[in-house]
């Protein structure tokens, strides 16, 4: 960074910083001022997540974590999902948090390239517990609140995470979970302000947990969620933050994004137009740039009708990130050993969804790792960036060109831009309810037959809930 550079942010301190125009959105922002759409959109996002957080809570380190926040113990404030009790406030935020993300389940923004309601969903819960009396409303206000800001940051940020070397969804999370914090606990404009610049102290998210498939991948957004509702009561106790949040000489565009941002990009339309409602949902539990492969796979695969023997080699073209966020180091993702190797592994999840004609939890599972099959086929999947999708889509999930040749000569090409999920491509209310029965199933410990459904009918008239408690006792 230049001395000019810097310079530049210090000349652009004497202007109200970014922090100021989300404090005012987030404390401000009420159901009523959210149209049918957004309001659909949200409660969607809600859903979703806390259906990834059933699945989850069997997902490996989630046991550890929960286990230290039981051995840790404390004031009784906030649920744990699935597993109950009641801990403190930012305990419950980091160990739901941990279970909504585990899977890689959860909701992604496919040009933003993260994560958003993992972040904001536990940590206004945990805050609206704490706080006591939130109706559900309100709830969804506070999540509206959080995963706008977290899209739009994503949105706004033109440097890649290959480039950065962050994850976007902690990093940016920390934000977005603190306006969903702060608002369901009832932060006024200049609290917000505070907790804002005091999670600020914390803000982090590495890729290199990716590189290396540490389990640490899918705990960050819980320290993300578990900071934020430590900051809003911080500034509920009248601690003053840093002010100059985002744009200050040394704030966190210069020093986290290297300036690559345009915060006119969060500015514009800000509470009239809601980013939200592009994001995608998942049908397959791993990585989303693995998720156009999949689709591309099951295509051909419908198309061929032949067994995986007859394949001799398997090409899939993507962008130079998606390349190197699924397939680096290629001899570690071309022959999977753990289960986040397999969730970042493009060939992994292409020959599965050809060997099993779909993709499933128990495809990133011990179990599943040790299937033959699967793995004989990954060996013969090759990856490789593709010129023409690298340089009309590297900034966004990765498209496929995907080529199967055959043993006797026959070739099947396709290509898939839109993964399933997407606005374009989107679930539909019965493939979310298979999704939410499905996670169910998953759970930590026996849940009563009718939890799914519970879930999804309690999160469908969410509305009309006088206490966010409700909703907490069908996870619990």
């Amino acid at each position: 960074m230049t001395t000019s550079t810097v310079a530049e942010f210090e000349a652009n301190a004497a202007n109200l910083d970014l922090a100021n125009d989300l404090a005012r959105f987030a404390a401000q922002l009420d159901i009523r001022r959210l149209d049918a759409t957004v309001v659909r959109a949200v409660k969607t996002n809600i859903l979703d997540t806390l259906s990834c957080g059933l699945a989850g809570s069997s997902a490996n380190a989630i046991a550890e974590v929960s286990g230290l926040v039981r051995e840790w113990g404390g004031a009784a404030q906030a649920d744990m999902f699935v597993f109950g009790g009641k801990f403190p406030a930012h305990h419950a935020a980091w160990v739901n948090a941990g279970m909504c993300h585990a899977r890689d389940y959860d909701d992604t923004h496919d040009t933003a390239m993260l994560h958003a309601g993992v972040t904001a969903v536990p940590a206004a819960i945990a805050a609206a517990q704490l706080r006591g009396g939130v109706s559900g409303a309100d709830l969804i206000a506070a999540v509206a609140a959080g995963i706008e800001i977290t899209c739009r940051l994503g949105l706004a940020t033109k440097i890649d995470i290959i480039e950065s070397g962050f994850i976007y969804t902690p990093l940016l999370g920390h934000f977005g979970a603190t306006a969903a914090a702060g608002r369901a606990l009832g932060l006024s404009e200049g609290e917000m302000l505070n907790a804002f610049g005091i999670v600020y102290s914390s803000v982090s998210g590495n890729h290199q947990v990716t590189r290396d498939a540490s389990l640490m991948k899918r705990l960050q957004p819980g320290l993300a969620a578990q900071a934020a509702v430590v900051a809003v009561q911080l500034a509920k106790r009248g601690i003053r933050g840093a002010q100059n949040v985002f744009e200050g000489a040394d704030g966190f565009f210069r020093v986290y994004l290297h300036g690559e941002v345009d915060p006119g990009v969060v500015r514009e339309e800000l509470g009239q137009r809601f980013e939200l409602i592009d994001l995608s949902y998942k049908p397959y539990p791993c990585c989303r740039d693995l998720h156009t492969a999949v689709d591309a796979a099951l295509e051909a695969r419908a198309q061929a009708a032949r067994p995986a023997s007859d394949i001799r080699s398997l090409r899939v073209g993507i962008t130079a990130p998606g390349y190197q966020i699924g397939c680096t180091p290629e001899q570690v993702r071309r022959a999977p050993r753990t289960i986040v190797e397999a969730q970042f592994s493009i060939p992994y999840a292409a020959a599965a969804a050809w060997i099993d004609g779909q993709v499933g939890i128990g495809h990133f599972s011990d179990e599943g790792l040790r299937r033959a099959d699967i793995l004989e086929l990954t060996s013969r999947v090759e990856p490789y960036v593709d010129a023409e999708i690298d340089r009309d889509w590297s900034r966004f999930v990765t498209p496929a060109r995907l080529t199967v040749e055959f043993r006797d000569g026959q070739k099947i090409e396709t290509r898939v831009d839109y993964p399933k999920g997407h606005p374009k491509n989107p679930m539909t209310t019965a493939e979310f309810a298979t999704k939410t029965r499905d996670c169910a199933t998953f759970a930590a410990r026996a849940l009563a037959p009718e939890t799914a459904d519970r879930l999804i009918s309690t999160v469908g008239q969410l509305e009309e809930l006088a206490d966010v408690g409700e909703l907490v006792r069908v996870m619990t």
